[in-house]
């Protein structure tokens, strides 16, 4: 399992992960083009993944312009294997060693998401 920032290269396998998750899934594929990612990890901000046998099996993206946690996303089957925990973490210290500014992000209600962010220490 590792860790890293990401890369340009990434993004394929970045919305394929996006893509197979089973909350806050996109109506259209299409409404999270390459080029968002792109602009989000490498002008807005930076993106980090999980690589498991070089395949990016979870990824999260912090927005420094907006101030907000852009995505954080796992492939369903390597889910509760404290990989988010992991991204979550990097995230947020690369966030707060940028910036004092809060930080904000949306997610459904009575979610597995909203757990988890609870649990992280989220607040509303």
């Amino acid at each position: 399992m590792i860790f890293r920032e990401a890369k340009l290269e990434d993004i394929d396998q970045i919305q394929v992960v996006r893509n197979s998750v089973k909350e806050n899934t996109l109506s259209d594929p299409g409404l999270v083009t390459n080029k968002d990612c792109e602009e989000f990890m490498f002008e807005r901000g930076k993106g980090w993944v999980c690589e498991i046998d070089n395949q990016i099996v979870g990824f999260a993206i912090a927005d420094l312009k907006e101030n907000n946690i852009w995505a954080l996303f796992l492939d369903p089957a390597f889910e509760k294997k404290g990989i988010g925990r992991k991204l979550h973490q990097i995230m947020m210290d690369w966030y707060f060693s940028q910036t004092d500014e809060k930080v904000w992000l949306g997610t459904a209600f009575n979610t597995r998401a909203e757990q988890f962010y609870r649990q992280a220490g989220w607040t509303e």
